[in-house]
């Protein structure tokens, strides 16, 4: 346990931990867009994914619980990392030099806050159905139409989340390869595509709903 903690308090543990459990969340994520794409085959797919998850009882919980602890454990290692950062270099930034590293570092930070917000909206509305103008348990289908056709703010917000989305999994999927030490002549062609890849069919993949639902594509 104390080399665990004494791990977890290096600057590179709190990194591995950051990318770990952000591939984790990715893994995730892809799982869920490839489900949610599904409404444009058969909104009936949506619903008969969301009993088979209702079905598996405690396990969904105990799933439910990791994506907390990931997310959790990623928000935690970010914050501590660039306070820790900010002490270290606390006139870096004031003196110039590097300024494309300290916007991509700016709008990490803003998209990680942007996506905190979009992820409490997101289960207020579909999954606790609190903010829903119609919500009804076990129909995510008719839930997801509704909400999109009747709130275009919202529809406008989830878009706008996931192209932070997208910048936040592009730039945090070619992160993962650095600090896993993962850079090397055979894969470093490779980083950038698989991140760009990644970023824009989850996150695009995402998007696509809402605004396909405003717009009455579907």
């Amino acid at each position: 346990m104390q080399a665990l903690l004494r791990f977890w308090n290096s600057t590179i543990g709190k990194k591995v931990a950051m990318a770990v459990s952000g591939l984790l969340l990715v893994g995730f994520l892809v799982s869920h867009v490839i489900s949610n794409l599904f409404i444009f085959e058969n909104p009936e797919h949506l619903d008969a994914y969301g009993r088979l998850l209702r079905s598996t009882g405690p396990l969904l919980w105990v799933a439910r619980g990791g994506l907390i602890v990931f997310a959790i454990i990623h928000v935690v290692a970010a914050t501590q990392l660039t306070l820790r950062d900010r002490a270290a270099r606390p006139e870096a930034y004031a003196k110039g030099g590097g300024a494309g590293s300290r916007w991509v570092a700016l709008g990490m930070r803003l998209g990680g806050v942007v996506l905190l917000t979009f992820l409490f909206i997101h289960l207020a509305n579909l999954t606790w159905g609190t903010w829903h103008p119609g919500f009804v348990h076990g129909t995510p289908a008719a839930n997801v139409f509704a909400l999109f056709g009747a709130w275009h703010g919202v529809a406008l917000f989830y878009v706008v989340a996931m192209a932070f989305l997208g910048l936040h999994l592009g730039h945090g999927i070619w992160s993962f390869f650095q600090t896993m030490g993962w850079n090397h002549p055979t894969w470093n062609g490779l980083r950038w595509p698989i991140a760009i890849g990644t970023a824009v069919i989850t996150a695009g993949g995402f998007a696509i709903i809402p605004l396909a639902i405003w717009l009455g594509w579907i």
